[in-house]
């Protein structure tokens, strides 16, 4: 209990609790409503502790799975801290603009990342030495704007398991396309949004730098968590292996030994019975060769 007191003073000190006004509300929002002062509606943080546990603990199940989730997060708040965290954590990220298509029309996007690739590729190895300079300069423009919209994705190689959104109402395309796909969709709510629309709402304050920054990193640190129980799974997989295969190999050399061992032993009892029936079945003969 302690701990969620300290976090709920780092919320309090972050501003999570200021909502929208009271003129901008959802009514959907009121089970989260702890509040109204000065025309603004406050946001109960005992249950924003509780929604953000629970969507930690979920994403991090997702994460020790292997998954992948999409970060997103095209508000100029919340550029910057959803692409550092994303990095962090090894996860594909969209903090420019969210292309209509990008789950939906998900082939047609590979195509241009590709693209993308490939140029950045060429670009690298001296592929374009051959062509003009005014060619090479347009292709770097080319090259310069996909990776501004596609960069985070590059590495998505196929639709994600989930989608971890900033601000609900203004990413509202891609938390259609998820829907639509049947993606899991975990978001910030704020006071002007409908909660039900994703499957794992945080209700809290969806335009402050501070209070985005404290919840993507709180669920960034569970996915952390997440990774490194798969990895130490995989770890202790690896060993297990390991100590199987000394031990079958131990087993088939000492099988090895003992069937060499026996075919020894065979060869030694048969070369003995050989001379056995030679000295028996020789018989003596005369000077002249004639039997006596």
């Amino acid at each position: 209990m302690e701990n969620n007191t300290s976090l709920q003073q780092q919320l309090l000190e972050a501003g999570v609790h200021f909502g929208h006004l009271k003129k901008k509300w959802n009514p959907k929002m009121l089970p989260y409503i702890f509040a109204e002062k000065k025309g603004i509606h406050i946001i109960d943080l005992n249950k924003t502790v509780d929604c953000m546990q629970e969507t930690a603990a979920a994403l991090k199940q997702i994460a020790r799975s292997g998954k992948k989730i999409l970060f997103v997060g095209t508000k100029k708040q919340a550029k910057d801290i959803v692409s550092e965290c994303a990095k962090r954590v090894n996860m594909p990220f969209v903090t420019e603009r969210w292309l209509g298509g990008m789950l939906t029309n998900f082939n047609t996007v590979r195509k241009s990342v590709k693209k993308m690739q490939s140029i950045e590729k060429m670009l690298g190895d001296g592929s374009f030495d051959s062509i003009t300079k005014k060619e090479r300069l347009t292709l770097s423009r080319d090259k310069d704007k996909m990776e501004k919209v596609l960069g985070g994705i590059a590495q998505l190689g196929r639709i994600p398991a989930a989608l971890f959104i900033i601000d609900i109402g203004h990413e509202h395309i891609a938390l259609a396309e998820a829907k639509r796909l049947g993606v899991t969709t975990f978001g910030i709510v704020d006071t002007n949004c409908d909660p039900n629309k994703v499957d794992f709402a945080i209700p809290a304050n969806d335009d402050a730098t501070k209070s985005i920054a404290i919840l993507v990193n709180y669920i960034t640190a569970a996915i952390e968590e997440g990774l490194a129980e798969r990895q130490a799974a995989k770890d202790e997989e690896t060993e297990d292996i390991t100590d199987d295969e000394k031990e079958k190999k131990a087993a088939k050399l000492l099988a090895e030994a003992e069937a060499e061992g026996g075919r020894g032993a065979g060869r030694r009892g048969g070369a003995a019975g050989s001379r056995r029936r030679t000295t028996s079945g020789s018989t003596s003969r005369g000077p002249g060769g004639a039997r006596k």
